[in-house]
């Protein structure tokens, strides 16, 4: 990887080597499923600390892990063997530090986006006033941009704005933690952009700390503090990470004039279409 300027930013050295506990720690963590033919090791091994407020891109080929992974941070599955901490406890079950956002949103459709939201904060704060609860949510909806679609249904919504919901409802119960899992993917390259800029906006805001799937590496490159690259499964591991360099706050069109966004690029295509090119058999 000689050809890649890995000089981090001050804030990004702060974070590293700091000496400080890692805020979140994946130790040795394997899943393994049993199968009429035998145990299946989905992910092997897999080793990682996460400093708070970072952001971290998870890619690789379907069937890597990368969700189970995630589900296991989230607290929807346990390890086979190793652990995940937070905080240095271990995680056992979900919880509100630690909020999803899904692809296909999650949303109820006979609720109003505000109700969706609520509902969420409610849970969460139940001995909160009606009033303090329904001020979180006027919040988080002004936040992405819907407070004039606040009694629309998600029928009624497009798949950008459901999305919006969606994040809107993770950060109104303000997690220490939010995975997103391949949250774009759905959607069209302009209402994409326009959501990761969002995303950044409140991320850069509020700091919490990201893990997010994706199998777009610009969308990668553009958001996160580091890139951690899966090997194919089974079995899969950490094949790499990458730190992602340009400093923040980050200007989209600024980033696509640096020669070193294409050399990152160029390397992380290789790894993934080369290196560990998918062989798509069983």
């Amino acid at each position: 990887m000689q050809t890649i300027n890995t000089t981090l930013t001050q804030s990004q050295k702060s974070r590293r080597y700091s000496g400080q506990a890692p805020f979140l720690t994946i130790e040795n963590v394997s899943k393994i499923y049993p199968t009429p033919k035998g145990p299946y090791t989905v992910l092997e091994n897999i080793n990682l600390d996460v400093q708070e407020g970072e952001f971290i891109c998870i890619i690789g080929h379907s069937g890597c892990g990368k969700t189970t992974l995630l589900n296991m941070i989230s607290g929807f599955a346990k390890p086979s063997i190793g652990e995940v901490r937070l905080h240095g406890s271990p995680i056992t079950k979900p919880g509100p530090d630690r909020m999803v956002v899904f692809q296909g949103y999650a949303l109820l459709p006979w609720l109003t986006a505000f109700e969706n939201i609520y509902l969420a904060v409610d849970s969460v704060y139940p001995n909160k006033s009606e009033a303090e609860k329904k001020q979180i949510v006027r919040e988080h909806l002004t936040l992405v941009g819907l407070a004039d679609a606040a009694h629309k249904k998600p029928p009624q919504l497009s798949g950008g704005m459901k999305q919006r919901v969606a994040i809107a409802r993770a950060l109104a119960i303000r997690p220490e933690v939010l995975i997103l899992d391949e949250p774009f993917g759905a959607l069209d390259a302009i209402t994409k952009e326009e959501l990761q800029e969002e995303l950044l906006k409140i991320w850069n805001d509020h700091r919490c700390t990201v893990l997010m799937i994706t199998h777009d590496i610009d969308e990668a490159l553009f958001l996160a503090d580091r890139l951690v690259m899966m090997t194919n499964g089974p079995a899969a591991n950490i094949g790499e990470v990458l730190e992602i360099p340009f400093p923040r706050p980050r200007d989209r069109a600024r980033i696509m004039e640096d020669p070193e966004f294409y050399n990152l690029r160029n390397y992380a295509l290789d790894y993934l279409y080369n290196r560990f090119a998918h062989d798509d058999v069983g």
